[in-house]
């Protein structure tokens, strides 16, 4: 019988389906993408690294450290630091890492260069690897040379890839390998320079990385060294990309809640229109049972036919995704098949389709057999325990659900909370104007706006599940916008008085002489600030060699190891507000030392105004007292500290500058950098305008990602839109008809559907739209900390556009009703 009664109305019933398969595909997608990414992660973390493990160090060895390095057999080691290189073909100059390497790293993977020769001659033949990207920038290629500091050598090969390096690092400051016996040749390594020493090391499969992490790491610590296993990174990357992932399975899941919406809906429409047959087979001897497993079996039926389309859709979609990341990915994902997500989106299509299909499903079950008598309108309702029973049930699938995708109790709490508000705002929105509407009707309008504004609150209206559905597809596409506005405007460079060009590692003895160069360009010096690096020796009185060991103490450990780039000055600066304590801005000889902290050391430290710490400043321990606690916003494109000294206390402390300036165009930013690089080639040069143009272009790809996603939600939005208006269209043709015969013209019906759709596409659009603006005012105030103004596209865009589609697809329906004679069309539908 259920597959009888499917025959005839297969239209609708796939409509029904068809609103789950874009947001089961969106899921199914996403798990396999998931899944591929762990078991990648997994095979390949030992080519990630290129080794085993790996001892790092950010300063060099201590001697202790030393000792544990040597016995430990490293069978590689590197020097890296970020530098200037300048190109004496072309004169050209430009910021990168420079990786001095030593012995046959990598272990596992390999080098790919061109020639690929060069990645194993280079140490020989004492030349360098550089970025192949930026050869073709610079138009430089193999047997030309470059200035490292002091040292020129020639470029054995283009570097295309190699393991450690990210995409995203490399857009920033290319890699530049060269052999580590020239490092010292090339003069840069100065106090102050920044740079890491890492020795690398390959073991047997038997020896267990875990225990050695865990004996190691405590001693490596104590001297300022780390112990990196491959095992241990890949679980590392693993927790970055599953918050991607968790949150790209929430995006798919929003767009199957609003799809399972429109079933409910579509379901409701349909049960309705099949009660007075459920009434004829009760008197015919069919029990509840019976008449209710009819329509079940149909539900279910498409459920588990929609979830199967979707995983199949899914899996093709899953593809996409390592083309779609592979910028932030650090090697190539290989995609395999697994069946659990399939399996997964099939349950699910069943499972969601049946839950939000059950309220409108158990009204068969209250069906009286007198109701094939019944002439009016009432029809038979549902115990409210019964209701009550199946919205607990949809909230709680909801909930473990979220659980399950995120593993957090409390945040699929909040996301289920913050859903359910959404729909609820969307839904309170659509009952209200129906309220206001019946209240205040405009009765003196004329007759086709009147029947237009009728039409928004008769029986079997949808205006609810459409206002939900067009607002909250408008709703995530609208915050998607907003967000990355916001992103991009933390972003922006070229501020009047900004600086734009930072020059690192600037000696005491070449501070006049740089100082002058860029003032002989007819460019300001902006920025003139001392650095002095050191350590936390004491904290409220306890040694921080002693604190490290303790693994109950509550202060963070970066605290702890630390190397801290401090300054001195007389004032605060646009991007700090004190909070606590008072600013002391200078000492007099004998004073007792005050230091003003920022709230995220003073929170991370456990320290407050008052409290002592010692620092050891090149071997010299100095006495401080906590005097003031700043806000800082490290947003702010400037240079910011944790820890400022007033002045009269660090002047004659080991220190070296960093100096800024503006330049008003990437002419004047190259000459500037030819001309500084060549006098002096220890200091490094950031043109903020290229990282930026990096930064934005990581945005965009991230946007795009999400929008694609968004996407999702859109598209099932536009679906759900189609079937409720569809649907519909069988109480919608009768209502013309009758029109039709007392008189009505197309052009009037055509106005009333017009009217009705163009109010529902634009309170639709306009929710969402208001929705989208408080919430991105929220993440810009508590989140993003910045400003929010919001952009004109989304009311100039996607408010007549969804408000047109709206408009279009409603006026689709009822062409068969214009296009034929009323009797016509009533033999038809009959």
């Amino acid at each position: 019988m259920a597959w009888r009664d499917a025959k005839a109305s297969k239209v609708r019933l796939l409509l029904f389906m068809a609103s789950i398969v874009l947001g089961i595909a969106a899921v199914v997608s996403i798990q396999l993408f998931s899944a591929n990414l762990k078991d990648n992660l997994q095979s390949q973390s030992k080519t990630l690294m290129g080794a085993d493990f790996i001892i790092d160090s950010k300063q060099e060895p201590t001697t202790r450290a030393q000792a544990i390095i040597d016995s430990l057999k490293p069978e590689a080691s590197e020097v890296n630091f970020v530098s200037m290189i300048a190109f004496p073909k072309n004169g050209g100059t430009k910021l990168v890492k420079v990786r001095g390497i030593e012995g046959h790293f990598p272990f596992y993977g390999e080098i790919d260069s061109e020639p690929q020769t060069a990645s194993t001659s280079y140490q020989a033949s004492g030349g360098a690897l550089v970025d192949a990207t930026l050869m073709l920038q610079y138009n430089v290629n193999a047997g030309d040379s470059i200035k490292i500091g002091a040292l020129t050598i020639p470029i054995s090969g283009a570097l295309k890839s190699m393991p450690g390096n990210s995409a995203v690092s490399s857009s920033v400051a290319p890699p530049v390998i060269i052999p580590k016996h020239l490092v010292a040749a090339t003069e840069l390594l100065q106090f102050g320079s920044r740079k890491e020493y890492q020795y690398f090391y390959k073991v047997s499969d038997t020896v267990n990385l875990k225990r050695l992490e865990d004996t190691l790491e405590p001693m490596l610590d104590i001297e300022n060294a780390d112990l990196d296993t491959h095992t241990g990174t890949s679980r590392r990357l693993g927790r970055r990309y599953e918050n991607v992932g968790i949150f790209l399975n929430l995006a798919a899941f929003i767009a199957l809640l609003l799809g399972c919406i429109g079933i409910a809906s579509s379901v409701h429409i349909y049960i309705k229109e099949k009660l007075k047959a459920i009434a004829v087979l009760k008197c015919m001897g069919a029990s509840r049972l019976q008449s209710f497993l009819i329509f079940l079996i149909q539900i279910a039926g498409i459920g588990v036919l929609g979830g199967a389309i979707g995983a199949l859709i899914g899996v093709a979609l899953q593809m996409v995704f390592p083309y779609l990341l592979q910028e932030f990915l650090p090697f190539t994902l290989e995609v395999s098949i697994s069946v659990v997500p399939i399996l997964i989106g099939i349950l699910l299509g069943l499972v969601m389709s049946v839950l939000f299909a059950l309220l409108p499903l158990l009204r068969t079950w209250f069906v009286s057999p007198l109701e094939v008598l019944r002439v009016n309108d009432q029809e038979a309702q549902e115990p409210v325990w019964v209701k009550f029973a199946v919205y607990i049930g949809i909230l709680l699938f909801l909930f473990l659900f979220s659980l399950w995708l995120i593993k957090d109790a409390i945040y699929a709490l909040a996301f289920v909370g913050a859903t359910f508000i959404t729909f609820a705002l969307l839904a309170a929105v659509a009952v209200g104007c129906i309220k206001l509407i019946k209240r205040y009707f405009p009765k003196h309008w004329s007759f086709t706006a009147r029947q237009s504004i009728l039409n928004l609150f008769r029986p079997n209206n949808q205006t609810v599940v459409l206002v939900i559905a067009i607002g909250l597809g408008t709703f995530l596409i609208s915050t998607l916008y907003f967000t990355k506005d916001i992103l991009l405007a933390k972003t922006e460079v070229g501020q009047q008085d900004d600086a734009n060009i930072i020059i690192l590692d600037v000696q005491p003895n070449q501070r006049e002489a740089l100082s002058q160069k860029i003032k002989s360009k007819d460019l300001p010096v902006l920025g003139d600030i001392p650095l002095v690096t050191m350590r936390m020796q004491r904290i409220n009185g306890n040694l921080v060699s002693t604190m490290r060991q303790d693994s109950t103490q509550q202060i963070r450990r970066w605290v702890l190891n630390h190397e801290f780039r401090t300054t001195y000055r007389d004032t605060l600066i646009d991007s700090e507000a004190l909070i606590a304590g008072e600013w002391t801005p200078k000492l007099n000889p004998g004073d007792p030392i005050v230091i003003s902290i920022s709230d995220n050391l003073a929170e991370d430290a456990q320290l407050d105004v008052g409290d002592p710490v010692v620092f050891n400043v090149q071997g010299v321990l100095m006495e401080t007292i906590v005097g003031s606690i700043r806000q800082v916003d490290w947003s702010q494109v400037q240079l910011n500290f944790t820890v400022v000294f007033p002045v009269g206390v660090l002047e004659d402390a080991p220190q070296f500058n960093v100096l800024t300036t503006l330049v008003p165009d990437e002419t004047t930013s190259a000459n500037l950098q030819q001309d500084l690089v060549s006098q002096f080639p220890n200091v490094s040069i950031i043109d903020l305008r290229q990282v930026f143009t990096v930064v934005e272009d990581i945005l965009d790809k991230v946007s795009w990602v999400i929008n694609f996603m968004a996407f999702f939600s859109m598209f099932t939005g536009i679906i759900v839109l189609i079937g409720s208006i569809r649907t519909s269209k069988y109480q919608r043709i009768k209502e013309n008809v009758l029109l039709r015969t007392i008189g009505a013209k197309n052009k009037q019906i055509l106005q009333i559907s017009a009217f009705e759709y163009i109010f529902l596409g634009f309170l639709g659009s306009l929710v969402g739209l208001i929705l989208a603006l408080v919430s991105s005012l929220g993440l810009a105030l508590f989140v993003f900390k910045e400003p929010f103004i919001p952009s004109a596209i989304p009311f100039l865009v996607f408010l007549p556009g969804i408000t047109l589609l709206v408009l279009v697809i409603g006026l689709s329906n009822i062409q068969s009703v214009l296009k034929s004679s009323p009797l016509e069309v009533l033999r038809k539908e009959t």
